[in-house]
């Protein structure tokens, strides 16, 4: 089947809503034809929406954003392409697929590369059918938009065998990724992938390419890129599963050793054979990492030639070009190839002449020389009258592209043949423009004239009605103008139908420019421009500024082209755009349309900065890029009219002006200007820092206040620092504090909020940095970095004057094996070296805080620091003043009245979406954590606008036990008041994510309406009290939880501060009355402590982890006889501080039911009266056991009981897992435990579980439990109601246990996006790696085997991964720590086996260690007892003792 039919099949098969936009008329839609062939043998019936010629078919795409899949079918035209490049931003985060069929040009259809993730081509037939499934899956899995661009033939030989409906449909909806890809090798979900030919394409995306080439460089490739590629990697193996054909992104054929490579990017035959020339393809054209470009690019290549099928490209470099370029000037400067361009012309089948006529071609030419390939019917713009630049001639081959037939350039050269010299004048353009205008409102009254004559003929009445309708729609007013045109001068001439005739030029609706370029903007006040600005006329004036950034300093200031801009919006009814070809194309493109529509004058102010017409693009393209991103050009729009409907006239499109917004606004350019005249922009902009005015000047005045103070020949400091956990903030905020006792006049801020043209005006700087993941810099220093870095690249001398010091903190054992040791400290040493090479002068050496030093980062930092008193002359000065004590926790808490600090306040604070830092520790004790979205946040700091503050809801459920109206009503809050999902934790409750500040009352009310509260389910006091889910014994059961709430109601805070805030209530008196804790006191604990029950023989709670266990004791009769006590467990550690370890509890007596809530008192009290409130890393009640003693800490219990415990008594563990499917209870009533991934409660395809609990929990009479292993027990079913309930289980899949043994076992913490701490993926990335380790478990016959598999973002180990068989701990993305050898039911810890490992490896590990496991095992001989028994790790018997023999026993050893 021919390409554009095989991809018509698939749209309408897989698509609820297709989108067609239709052609000219008479033409009818090829993909309608085929969208009726498929429906004539398929039951599927999308709703087919049919588009016009001349609509505008992003309004119906936006119209059906709701769809699971929206498919649009086009043909490529510049009119449809120029209105989805306008709108589509706003559908680029939906799942939507464009399939674009061409004919020889990609031109039109690559301008939606800027705008859309995703964009794929095909260039035949069988690649069609390919790429269409694999667009529709990556729209549907990723929810977002994807072009897919093909090229379409009548050729019958160019066919496609297609899948079969059910098998389409499987492929499509089965949203399980693969785990292999062809031959065996793993899938790169982390960026691990295997090219084709099996090479390992190395680690985060820095890929060896198609064939495995070994790239010589080490590739950085952008995040956001790379995420979006391992995606594409994903769904691409689900597609070559079903169609049994590799789907890559860059295709090579030829000679394996190249000298010459030549891509192309079009429609191309290269059957011919030659030596030394490689052929590559390019299929997915974003995201396309320069990691993978580099890939196919082996060292032995001397010269690359990229041709493209884009004839009416309006600009000097073809797009792919310049990704080829871009990524090349990655590799040494020695060994890199020259990149020609070339347009590829007809797709004729290339000879082997052909080839040696183009290499032949290449050398002999520039490099900046454009080749062709084949012929081209591209036509030359003919020029007439003055010379026009060649550069400039980029944006009116973007008029031209976009307006075609309506565009007018009112003082075009080619009028002086005709009108003379003075046609290319602003005032005679002006006065055309008028003359014109003038003569189209002739028209408009002489057609109203013709109508009311009664002259014409009904046909005639209605083409004159409609045009007087359309007349200013481009299309429309032509179409009918040609109409009416020709059925008038068929009629008899009367007096009005004449007139009509004389003025039929102006029927059409046209898009009238003045262009001009340096001379028109130097005296505003008499040029044409004051009078076309203040005409009031729809006149569209475009002014070119050509000065290079790195000459700005030349220029006469007080002469400055961008001024037209603001004198325009000055005059408050002109549509103004600042924008500049070579950094945005996609926004050139809006504002020229934007501005075509506007009615009334325009002006677009475009920067293209050149010396001559010599200068090569490149050129061009850096100084663009220099002066975007340095904020000296900003990219902006300005649209009046957007203010009459409530909008925001003023929008920013570039990220470096909001990156520094506010110092941007300081200086004297056009935005300041802007905002002195509408003083509520100002306000608007300075806002979205999450700053007032008010606030600003108060620091103002303070800052004056200590300069006043300072020793003023003492010279200023300016300290930067990039902090992700807080030390280098802290070591930064203290070295401030000693440089002004020592007279010196500081700054204090982030990196992040210092540009690089304000670090030139600086003199003294001390850079302060840690060191995250794979020793990348911290978030609020990256974009700093990121200018330095590309300045240094450039080898320009840009901080002549500078004086710095560099001081780094990192951890030297992070990274353990030799070849991650460069990471270490990273960051630091980084800056320093670019510092030095941009022309900056070292005064002190770089200082390098190593945490594994005995006194830690002290160590380094205590060199470093008088190093840098001396080179400021201050080193004499003797201190003797104390240095303040740093604000703790603890000082937080005793300052709080009792938890209330200044949340109140805060919650009303709607000049941003977060509390202060002091408020958002102390609302832990409410339940509620301050979070942020981590996917979005590097996008957030690029826009200049703070992150997307968040708070994550707890509820304090002790037990773990709702009823069907709390479940109905946390359901409630999810889709009100969250991200619309909920989540079953660890901790046996829900919790909430994505809850916006002003939400956050309203949330907390709706849970205290049915009961629930979220009080000290977070914080430094007892957290909710966790009990085993026993469905057989349910009055065991029922004695157990509500043993639990009886716990938690004993140790729960008694302030009122939680009723004032949340709940409005008030306190008595105005004060009257104080606040009493009778155990917390004011300062609470030490830290979180933590309660669990078990019951035996099953350990779900893992008790042996909580700082207080209670196992429970039946007597012979069954009833609950008491508890055995535990004391001590605990999962936090820190990474590389081996003072901070996991533990298990140690058993101390027995106790009655009765005795319980005072034990459970007693053991909090001692903690509280001896736990470390010094150091809240070894502040857990684990190392206050290990201090004190174990028997010294239980005899202190004992002395405030008043009596001794019991002995313990006897029981036995054998499991921690949920007993998953159906079980009668003693009292008759049925439950049913239901696994749920990780607790999260959400809908998805296949897997509706938030609407099946719904249904239930309205018809369900029994109750909820959740497990501390997130999953779920609908309870107490009545034996009536279990038919009903069943069918909604089975109607909603819920009921589906054929799951792993290892799945059904598995557990992970939440990590990104939302938690503040994580260091990698957990809960999105386990699942993944579930499907590949399981598939080894059935192949070696143990699929129903549990084996109990954890996984966390970080160390603190919310899931509980210390107890676990095997664990993962997050230290950066895609890197792990590995642990093996814990206890099956979670009697002893593990150890870790491997301190950094990644997915390959990970898989290379287990792979032959689960096989051994199946061969080897004794009889219920578990995973974890074996791995120590095998030999690979040693068993773990306390917690101090973690550390020893990690890595790995003898010939296991890492």
């Amino acid at each position: 089947m021919p390409s554009l039919s095989t991809v018509a099949r698939i749209a309408y098969l897989a698509s609820e809503t297709l989108v067609d936009s239709q052609p000219p008329l008479p033409l009818n839609s090829e993909f309608a034809s085929s969208f009726n062939s498929v429906s004539l043998s398929s039951r599927r019936r999308p709703n087919v929406i049919a588009v016009p010629h001349g609509g505008d078919p992003a309004a119906a795409l936006l119209r059906a954003t709701g769809s699971a899949l929206t498919s649009f079918t086009a043909l490529s035209n510049s009119q449809t392409i120029a209105r989805l490049v306008l709108r589509l931003p706003e559908l680029a985060s939906s799942p939507l697929v464009l399939h674009i069929a061409l004919l020889n040009d990609l031109s039109d259809v690559l301008l939606l590369r800027s705008v859309a993730p995703y964009f794929l081509l095909s260039t035949n037939a069988l690649q069609a059918h390919d790429n269409a499934l694999l667009a529709t899956k990556l729209a549907r899995t990723q929810k977002k938009a994807v072009v897919h661009a093909f090229f379409s033939t009548k050729d019958d030989s160019d066919t496609a065998t297609e899948l079969s409906e059910e098998n389409l449909l499987t492929l499509l909806f089965d949203e399980k990724g693969l785990v292999n890809g062809s031959n065996g090798h793993t899938n790169g979900v982390n960026g691990h992938s295997n090219g084709t030919n099996g090479h390992s394409n190395g680690v985060n995306g820095h890929a060896n390419g198609t064939n495995g080439y070994d790239s010589p460089e080490v590739v950085e490739d952008d995040r956001v890129a790379l995420q979006l590629f391992k995606d594409y990697e994903v769904a691409a193996l689900s597609v070559l599963k079903a169609v049994r054909r590799p789907i890559l992104p860059l295709t090579s054929t030829g000679s394996s050793e190249p000298t010459t490579i030549i891509f192309t990017l079009g429609k191309a035959t290269f059957d011919a054979s030659v030596e030394g020339v490689s052929f590559v393809s390019v299929s997915l054209l974003s995201p396309l990492l320069p990691s993978r470009i580099l890939g196919v690019i082996p060292p032995t290549v001397t010269s690359v030639i990229v041709l493209e099928q884009v004839q009416n490209w309006s600009l000097k470099w073809t797009p792919f070009y310049l990704e080829v370029v871009s990524a090349l000037q990655q590799r040494n400067p020695v060994v890199r190839p020259a990149v020609h361009s070339g347009v590829l012309g007809d797709s004729t089948p290339v000879t082997e002449g052909d080839i040696l006529k183009l290499l032949s071609k290449a050398s002999n030419s520039a490099s900046h020389s454009r080749l062709q390939r084949g012929s081209s019917s591209t036509e030359k713009v003919a020029s007439h009258g003055p010379h026009i630049p060649k550069h400039e001639l980029s944006y009116t081959k973007i008029l031209t592209h976009l307006f075609r037939e309506r565009l007018e350039i009112s003082n075009s050269p080619d009028l002086i043949p005709v009108q003379g010299d003075l046609a290319t004048s602003p005032e005679f353009a002006l006065g055309r423009v008028r003359g014109q205008i003038d003569e189209r409102a002739k028209l408009l009254v002489a057609v109203r004239d013709l109508l009311q004559s009664g002259n014409v003929d009904g046909e005639l009445h209605s083409l004159l009605s409609k045009w007087v309708l359309a007349k200013d729609d481009g299309i429309k007013s032509r179409s009918l103008g040609q109409e009416i045109t020709e059925k008038l001068e068929l009629v008899n001439t009367s007096v009005e139908v004449q007139r009509v005739l004389a003025l039929k030029s102006h029927f059409p609706s046209v898009s009238r420019w003045i262009i001009g370029s340096d001379a028109w903007s130097y005296d505003l006040g008499s040029s044409g421009l004051h009078h076309a600005v203040a005409s009031g006329l729809n006149i569209n004036i475009l002014i070119l500024d050509t000065l290079p950034y790195s000459q700005r300093n030349s220029a006469d200031p007080t002469r400055r082209k961008q001024d037209v801009g603001l004198y325009a919006m000055n005059h408050g009814d002109v549509y103004v755009a600042s924008v500049a070809i070579y950094s945005s194309y996609a926004q050139v493109l809006q504002a020229l349309i934007e501005a075509d529509k506007f009615d009334g004058p325009s002006v677009i102010v475009a920067y293209l900065p050149y010396e001559n017409e010599d200068a090569p693009a490149l050129n061009i393209l850096k100084e663009t890029k220099l002066a975007v991103d340095a904020g000296y050009w900003p990219l902006y729009r300005w649209d009046p009219s957007k203010e009459l409907n409530g909008g925001e006239p003023f929008t920013l499109d570039s990220d470096a002006v909001k990156n520094d917004l506010q110092a941007f606004l300081d200086r004297q350019n056009h935005l300041s200007q802007l905002v002195r005249s509408k003083p509520q922009l100002a306000t608007e902009l300075v806002g979205s820092l999450g700053e007032t005015v008010k606030e600003i000047r108060k620091k103002k005045a303070l800052q004056s206040y200590n300069d006043l103070l300072t020793n003023l020949d003492a010279p200023p400091l300016t300290i930067l620092y990039a902090s992700d956990g807080g030390n280098a903030e802290k070591v930064a905020k203290r070295l401030s504090n000693r440089a002004q006792a020592r007279g010196l006049s500081t700054t204090l801020a982030t990196m992040d909020t210092m540009s690089l043209d304000s670090l030139q005006q600086e003199e003294f700087v001390a850079f302060i940095s840690s060191t995250a993941g794979q020793g990348e810099p911290p978030q609020n220093g990256r974009q700093l970095l990121k200018a330095i870095n590309a300045a240094a690249v450039h080898e320009q001398v840009l901080l002549p004057k500078l004086r710095f010091s560099v001081f780094g903190m990192g951890d030297s054992h992070y990274w353990p094996r030799p070849e991650d040791a460069h990471y270490y400290n990273k960051p630091g040493k980084d800056l320093d070296a670019r510092l030095e090479k941009l022309g900056g002068t070292r005064v002190a050496v770089l200082g390098l805080g190593d945490d594994q030093d005995a006194d830690g980062y002290q160590t380094g930092y205590k060199t470093w620091e008088p190093q840098l008193w001396k080179a400021l002359g201050v080193d004499s000065i003797e201190i003797t003043e104390a240095e303040p004590e740093p604000i703790t926790n603890e000082h937080i808490k005793a300052a709080s009245n009792f938890l209330r600090g200044t949340i109140l306040e805060g919650l009303e604070d709607n000049s941003t979406g977060s509390l202060a830092p002091s408020d958002g520790q102390l609302t832990k004790f409410h339940g509620i954590y301050q979070q942020d979205d981590r996917d979005i946040r590097d996008e957030r700091l690029a826009q200049g606008v703070e992150p997307a503050f968040a708070f994550m809801i707890r509820i304090r459920m002790p037990g773990g036990v709702c009823t069907p109206e709390q479940w109905l009503t946390m359901d409630q809050i999810a889709d009100e008041h969250g991200s619309g999902t909920f989540k079953i934790t660890t901790r046996q409750t829900f919790q909430f994510h994505g809850v916006i500040k002003r939400h956050l009352k309203s949330a907390i009310q709706d849970i205290n309406r049915v009961l629930l509260d979220t009080l000290a389910a977070c914080g430094d006091v007892n957290r909710n009290v966790v009990c085993s889910s026993i469905p057989t014994m349910s009055k065991l059961h029922a004695q157990v939880h509500q043993f639990a709430v009886t716990v938690s109601q004993h140790l729960v805070p008694r302030t009122t501060a939680y009723h004032e805030i949340w709940l409005d209530k008030k306190m008595v008196a105005g004060e009257a009355l104080k606040d009493f804790e009778p155990l917390y006191g004011e300062f609470y604990l030490p830290r979180k402590f933590k309660v669990a029950i078990a019951v035996p023989p099953t350990n779900d709670v893992d008790v042996f982890a909580n700082d207080l266990g209670f196992i429970a004791v039946v007597d012979d009769n069954g009833e609950l006889a008491g508890f055995n006590v535990t004391i001590g467990g605990g999962m936090g550690v820190t990474h590389g501080n081996k003072k901070t370890y996991p533990r298990t509890g140690d058993l101390i007596g027995f106790c009655t039911p009765e005795q319980g809530k005072y034990v459970a008192e007693k053991v909090m009290l001692t903690q509280r009266d001896n736990g470390n409130r010094a150091d809240r890393k070894n502040a857990r009640v684990k190392y206050t056991i290990d201090r004190m003693g174990l028997d010294v800490f239980k005899a202190e219990v004992e002395k405030r009981l008043g009596y001794q415990l019991q002995p313990a008594r006897p029981f036995t563990f054998d499991r921690n897992v949920d007993d998953y499917g159906w079980s009668t209870g003693e009292d008759g009533r049925h439950h049913f435990t239901m696994f749920i991934e990780n607790g999260r409660i959400q809908d998805e395809t296949g897997k509706e579980f938030k609407s099946g609990l719904r249904e239930i929990a309205k018809i369900h009479k029994g109750a909820f439990r959740l497990t501390t292993n997130q999953h779920l027990l609908i309870s107490d079913i009545p034996t009536e109601n279990l038919p009903q309930i069943k069918a909604i289980l089975s109607k909603y899949k819920m009921d589906n246990l054929s799951h792993s043994g290892l799945r059904l076992s598995s557990s992970a913490c939440v990590a990104f996006p939302t938690c503040g701490l994580a260091m990698a993926e957990s809960e999105r990335y386990l699942p993944l790696l579930v499907d590949k380790v399981e598939k080894i478990c059935e192949e070696n016959g143990l699929r129903n085997d549990a084996i109990v598999m954890r996984m966390t973002g970080c160390p603190n180990g919310c899931a509980r991964p210390y107890v676990a068989e095997i664990a993962f701990i997050g230290k950066a993305p895609g890197t792990y720590l590995m642990l093996l050898g814990g206890g099956y039911y979670g009697q002893r810890l593990n150890k870790i086996y491997r301190e950094t490992v990644t997915e390959p490896e990970i898989l290379d590990i287990l792979k032959p260690m689960i096989k051994r496991y199946a061969l080897e095992r004794n009889d219920n001989e578990h995973f974890g007892d074996w791995t120590i028994r095998a030999g690979y790790i040693a068993a773990t018997t306390s917690g101090k003792e973690w550390y020893d023999r990690m890595g790995g026993e003898e010939q296991f050893a890492q």
